[in-house]
């Protein structure tokens, strides 16, 4: 299971980079490095890296509450094992763009986590099942269309206000990613998620 694989690797290299800061930097999405020296590896890199236990954890622990179920639909529709990285990582380059653009001046500017990339796995469970329960602070049942909803208006609320060193514009743009790589893959996923918005 891939899913198993990237959560070890991000794991083990995220618990390497806590007491490395030199590691840590070296690993981290920073915009103007990118730019102007050529280390593009940091799209992918600076999702194998956080701030802490508890940045890592929350990650890890929607990855994998999400991501098995993903993984597993993807291979019953055929797609493979191959689909569900290029949605992974698809979802980590898509959450990062517009800062690369917006920050490729700023050589201060850096962003580290596999937000993107959960939020990209998170909503491709959301489109597949719409109104499959999420539990909102693991306690408060959701359906996933609402929290859905309600979770890129919060983030384009939280980018608009800042303040709070959280990227919010990679969640809302690897969300995005997540809605729309299914029907890449196959087109007559858009006709079943909306069969079952109406059938509810």
């Amino acid at each position: 299971m891939m899913t198993y694989v990237i959560l070890i690797v991000t794991v083990v290299v995220s618990i390497a980079c806590f007491n490395n800061y030199s590691l840590f930097n070296k690993l981290s999405c920073n915009p103007y490095r990118m730019v102007h020296s050529g280390e593009w590896y940091r799209i992918i890199s600076h999702g194998f890296v956080h701030a802490d236990w508890t940045h890592l954890i929350v990650n890890m622990f929607t990855f994998l509450s999400f991501g098995l179920y993903v993984e597993n639909q993807f291979v019953a529709w055929g797609f493979g094992g191959s689909s569900f990285l290029v949605l992974y990582f698809g979802g980590m380059v898509a959450a990062s763009i517009y800062d690369v653009w917006k920050y490729r001046n700023n050589q201060y500017y850096s962003s580290i986590g596999a937000s993107g990339a959960v939020s990209a796995i998170l909503f491709t469970a959301i489109f597949l099942n719409p109104w499959d329960k999420i539990y909102f602070f693991a306690i408060v049942p959701i359906p996933g269309i609402v929290f859905g909803f309600v979770y890129l208006l919060y983030c384009q609320y939280m980018a608009k206000r800042g303040g709070d060193n959280i990227n919010h514009n990679a969640h809302f743009y690897g969300a995005v990613f997540g809605l729309i790589f299914p029907v890449l893959l196959e087109p007559r996923l858009l006709q079943m998620f909306i069969q079952q918005l109406l059938r509810h």
